[in-house]
Parts: structure tokens; C-alpha cells; sequence
């Protein structure tokens, strides 16, 4: 996604497998011109893949850190900047200049994580590190996932769609003022 108000490129991460239900965190983050995201060597800034150990020492250090890290294997896989001002379905002004981020969910964890849309609260075009829950509702109570959100998209009139390839259904989500 390119940020509407910097023109910034930024970018869904969905790290490696295969070092436990808590590595590695997934994220997105601005993408620096350049910039070592330390793929494969490192994670996380200074953190070496423990099955690559003492294999490029020289890049120590030298990992970029993600703007907003996730729950392992969330599998982040879609980013919008919400920019509707107005419209039928428009979400209430602080909403403007926030970002959204799909996850798709895991598929490889002992208790499922994902499964949902989250809001990246963003202070002057900046993330402020953290995500709140916005649309969640995918995992039963159970712990089975009966749907798969993985992208997003933005209308006209300010709602939102959502496709989930789980279930093979898109969904719209609007905004309304009560009373209306």
C-alpha cells in the first residue's frame, strides 16, 4: 500500500515457520529504499535465525525493525490507509489517516491467531507501534476458523470490503449513525 499523505510504500510481512508457536512475528512496516529487513539471517533487528547461526555475522545489527510487529503467524496480507472524508457509509472522522491490516490467520499454531481486521492507530502518518481489533469473529469457540480474511478494499461512500477465501464471500462494511 503507498500512504496516501507521504507517499510512502509499505508493506505486509509474513515471516518464517518452523521456530515455534511464538517466532516469528509477522508485520508491517514503510519500506526504506535499500533497507535490510534481515531475510533470511535475522528477524526482528538483531535476532539470528537459529538455523542459520554464525553464518553472516557481518549483519548483525543491521535488520530495519517493523513499524507494527503481530502475534506470530498471524499472516498479515493486506494494508489500507482509510482516507473517506465523506460519504453514505464514512466512518467517523478520526478514522481518516488510520490504517487497517488483514489477517489471514494461522494455519500452523497450536491456538489459532489472525482471523481478523485490525486498525494501526497512526499519530502525524506515523504508526504508533501498537493495532486494536476491528473486525473479529472468524475463529469459533471451539478454535476453528470458519473464515479467512485476506484483503481489503475501500468504496466510494466510505465502506469497507472485505474478501475472506475461507468462505468464498465478500463482505461490506458500512458506518451508520444512530438515529439514522
Amino acid at each position: 500500500a503507498t500512504h496516501p499523505k507521504t507517499g510512502q510504500l509499505w508493506t505486509s510481512v509474513n515471516e518464517r515457520d518452523a521456530l515455534g508457536d511464538k517466532l516469528v512475528p509477522d508485520y508491517i512496516t514503510h519500506v526504506v529504499a535499500g533497507g535490510f529487513y534481515g531475510w533470511p539471517w535475522y528477524y526482528m533487528g538483531n535476532h539470528e535465525d537459529p538455523r542459520l547461526k554464525g553464518q553472516r555475522p557481518d549483519l548483525a545489527g543491521k535488520a530495519l525493525l517493523p513499524d507494527v510487529p503481530f502475534t506470530s503467524h498471524s499472516a498479515a496480507v493486506s494494508i489500507l490507509f482509510y482516507t473517506a472524508s465523506k460519504g453514505a457509509s464514512a466512518f467517523p472522522k478520526e478514522y481518516v489517516g488510520q490504517g487497517f491490516a488483514v489477517l489471514h490467520g494461522s494455519w500452523n499454531r497450536a491456538f489459532r491467531t489472525g482471523h481478523k481486521i485490525v486498525q494501526l492507530p497512526m499519530k502525524k502518518n506515523v504508526p504508533t507501534g501498537e493495532y486494536i481489533d476491528f473486525l473479529t469473529g472468524f475463529i469459533t469457540e471451539t478454535g476453528d476458523a470458519w473464515g479467512r480474511p485476506v484483503a481489503i478494499t475501500q468504496l466510494h461512500d466510505g465502506s469497507l470490503l472485505l474478501a475472506d477465501d475461507g468462505a468464498n464471500l465478500i463482505y461490506r462494511i458500512s458506518y451508520s449513525k444512530q438515529g439514522k
